[in-house]
């Protein structure tokens, strides 16, 4: 398998073409990032509402974890079959799949803020608004950004559904060689997926890294080190 493998990966006519490797990885990418857009839009401001004002948050977690348990395959064909568009029910699915983990992130990250720092902020005179996007946002950084971090991870993982409805994308690979029962291309598909989401995640590592300022990062370390000796002496 491993010998097919690699000459599945060296056979120049899989590279080439609108079914090649090159067009179905920029289609799979092409349809994470669309999708990622779209739920950044609508997440994160929704989470910055609510972990800065409170209100709504029984709701939010309640309807976050609805749609954490919907079926993104059989939501995406259950849109196909309403809308009978291949591409719009795709993305609506992968949106709906990736709002979850940016929204939680949003929220969680505002919740731990200091609230030390936070009645500082305020005492100080600080609007509303400047103690959001001052004080309390830097702070939540590290947390907004892995939220956004799952989410792309979860995508590149699922964005292969699309395949199931006619649209291209590295699931072209998997489906099409159950489909022939060619597990040689089966295989290769999935080392692709695998290796998109590593190189994604090593990039949206470096990301992270470069905007969350130190300070915030070394007090986030900090907090994960006493939350993991609690839970050890626990």
């Amino acid at each position: 398998m491993i010998g097919d493998v690699f000459g599945w990966f060296t056979t120049a006519a899989n590279w080439q073409g609108p079914d090649g490797i090159g067009a179905q990885l920029l289609a799979h990418i092409g349809y994470v990032l669309l999708a990622l857009v779209i739920a950044l839009v609508i997440a994160v401001p929704l989470g910055l509402y609510v972990g800065h004002t409170g209100r709504g948050s029984v709701v939010l977690v309640g309807a976050g974890n609805a749609i954490r348990a919907l079926p993104t395959l059989g939501l995406v064909t259950f849109l196909f079959l309403l809308f009978t568009d291949s591409k719009l029910a795709a993305v609506i699915g992968l949106v709906v799949l990736a709002i979850p983990p940016i929204l939680a992130g949003t929220y969680a990250g505002l919740l731990a803020a200091e609230h030390d720092v936070v009645d500082a902020a305020e005492g100080i005179g600080m609007t509303g608004w400047q103690q959001l996007w001052q004080v309390e946002l830097p702070i939540a950084l590290p947390l907004v950004l892995g939220g956004i971090r799952n989410a792309v991870m979860q995508l590149i993982a699922t964005a292969a559904v699309a395949a199931y409805v006619g649209l291209g994308g590295l699931g072209r690979f998997l489906l099409d060689g159950l489909a022939i029962l060619d597990y040689t291309e089966v295989v290769a598909g999935a080392i692709l997926t695998a290796l998109l989401a590593i190189v994604f995640d090593l990039v949206l590592a470096a990301v992270q890294r470069a905007l969350v300022p130190k300070g915030v990062r070394l007090a986030a370390q900090a907090t994960s080190g006493r939350a993991a000796a609690a839970g050890g002496v626990a």
